[in-house]
C-alpha cells in the first residue's frame, strides 16, 4: 500500500493535505495517467496547438497526426511482413517470447510466470533473439 496526497490529485477540492492508501494497481494507474497527460500536453506544445479541438470526433488527432500515405502505408505492410518473415527464422522459444513481449504487450515478468522459468532466462532470450532478428533483417535488405 501507498499514500498520496488527494491534495495533489485534485487541487481545487481538496485545500488542505488528505493521505489515503491505495494499492500498487490504484498508484501505477494515477501515474499511467499523469504521463499520458504530460505526453499529451508535450505534443500539443511541440505541434503548436495551444488549442483544443477535441469533440471527441477525431478532428484534435488528425490536426497533430497526419495521416499515411498510400506509399507509407505499404512500406509499413512490406516492413511488418519482413519482420514476421524474420521472426519465423528464430528458434521457437526465442520467437515465441519476442511474440507475447512485443505483439502480444506482455511483460518478461508474466511470460516466465506462464512458462514457469525465471525472469532473468526470458529477458536474455528476448534480448538475443532480438540481436538474431536485427542481423536477419540486415541481410535481408
Amino acid at each position: 500500500m501507498q499514500k498520496i496526497n488527494l491534495r495533489d490529485l485534485y487541487p481545487d477540492t481538496y485545500k488542505t493535505d488528505v493521505f489515503v492508501d491505495v494499492t500498487e494497481e490504484v498508484l501505477a494507474t494515477i501515474r499511467g495517467q499523469e504521463q499520458g497527460d504530460a505526453a499529451y500536453e508535450r505534443r500539443k506544445y511541440r505541434h503548436k496547438a495551444h488549442y483544443s479541438l477535441n469533440r471527441e470526433d477525431g478532428i484534435e488527432n488528425d490536426a497533430i497526426n497526419r495521416p499515411l500515405t498510400p506509399e507509407e502505408v505499404l512500406e509499413q505492410k512490406q516492413l511488418q511482413e519482413e519482420v514476421y518473415a524474420a521472426l519465423m527464422q528464430l528458434p521457437a522459444i526465442q520467437a515465441r517470447r519476442i511474440y507475447a513481449r512485443f505483439y502480444l504487450g506482455m511483460t518478461v515478468a508474466e511470460i516466465a510466470q506462464i512458462e514457469g522459468t525465471d525472469r532473468r532466462r526470458v529477458w536474455a532470450s528476448i534480448r538475443r533473439g532480438l540481436k538474431k532478428l536485427a542481423r536477419l533483417l540486415d541481410t535481408a535488405r
